[in-house]
């Protein structure tokens, strides 16, 4: 099963760290995000590509942001 997390309502950097901890605590290759502003969409793609993980995957729901990131 994969691992989300919810930072919907949370203003940066909060989602970003969120991001952040998940990736330096996990051993998991794949994972999920969900925020719903476009500036946390973008300040997680670049802190994460700057870790070495990819968007494997993005869907927009209105306002809603799914991030799957992958470890490159």
């Amino acid at each position: 099963m994969i691992d989300i997390i919810d930072a919907r309502g949370l203003s940066c950097p909060q989602p970003v760290l969120m991001t952040l901890d998940k990736i330096k605590s996990d051993d998991k290759r794949e994972f999920i995000v969900i925020v719903d502003t476009v500036t946390s969409r973008e300040n997680i793609l670049r802190a994460a590509n700057s870790k070495g993980w990819k968007p494997a995957d993005m869907q927009t729901n209105g306002e809603e942001y799914k991030i799957t990131l992958k470890k490159k």
